[in-house]
């Protein structure tokens, strides 16, 4: 039974198609992804990534299959086939006073770009969190004076989050929480929806035709938003809860199991 017909459906990257920690893109993403085309279905990335820190296996998958558009950086920038539709830097005198602020604190940060990720240094703590997601980060702690900078990644535990509360609330920011020693740190109102949206509007499509697969905090916005959001299986609780949907887990084809399920292909 056809429950939901997308025109377009956008997936999560880290533990929705592929696993970190693994290096393990299952071979069903490729069938669920070639099907989904081959129904007319257009099929794009939503990720907390930068393009530079896609996982090539997962670039692979996005040649092979003729993917249709990408969102980065939780929303901040965003192409369909190929071309610029969403663009948002952050301000330079913002990342300067949260700098300075973290600076004192003794804390690093780094900065996302369209090289790369810039950190303002090589500590074991930002090794350790980038590892899984990045090769190519560097230490440059004035990146973003020079260049723009569409987020900001803090490597800070969760008990340390007080002390850094105040010049996030006073800058209009917000923090999203991605691995147990970092947070990623955007403007406040801004998600990957926001990236959704500008894909969307570009294709003369609505929300309401948009189906979306996701797992962790950064998804929930995204998955309540779009005409039928659903949730992995291995996902957040708070992401499950915003779906409409909770499809088997990413280790278990989660997202070919589901469109299955769901009648879509």
């Amino acid at each position: 039974m056809i429950i939901f017909t997308p025109n377009i459906v956008f997936f999560d990257i880290d533990d929705t198609l592929y696993r970190k920690y693994t290096d393990t893109l299952r071979p069903s993403v490729k069938t669920a992804v070639a099907a989904l085309r081959g129904k007319g279905i257009l099929t794009a990335l939503a990720t907390g990534r930068s393009l530079a820190t896609i996982p090539e296996k997962v670039r692979d998958m996005m040649a092979e299959t003729g993917m249709d558009a990408v969102v980065t950086i939780n929303g901040q920038f965003a192409l369909l086939h190929g071309k610029t539709v969403r663009e948002v830097p952050m301000d330079a005198g913002s990342m300067g006073r949260v700098c300075a602020h973290l600076d004192g604190l003794g804390m690093d940060y780094a900065f996302v770009g369209g090289e790369g990720i810039a950190v303002s240094a090589l500590s074991e703590c930002v090794c350790r969190a980038l590892k899984h997601i990045a090769s190519d980060f560097f230490a440059d702690k004035d990146y973003f004076s020079s260049k723009p900078v569409y987020q900001m990644l803090v490597f800070a535990e969760e008990n340390e989050m007080p002390l850094w509360s105040d010049i996030v609330e006073q800058e209009g920011l917000k923090t999203v929480r991605w691995h147990e020693e970092a947070v990623d740190l955007l403007p406040a109102g801004m998600s990957k929806t926001d990236g959704i949206r500008s894909v969307v509007e570009a294709l003369g499509l609505e929300m309401a035709d948009v189906m979306a697969f996701g797992d962790g905090l950064n998804d929930v916005e995204m998955l309540s938003e779009v005409g039928f959001g659903v949730a992995m299986g291995n996902g957040e609780q708070a992401a499950k809860e915003a779906a409409k949907y909770v499809c088997p887990s990413v280790d278990e084809d989660g997202v070919l199991r589901g469109l299955q399920d769901l009648g879509v292909i």
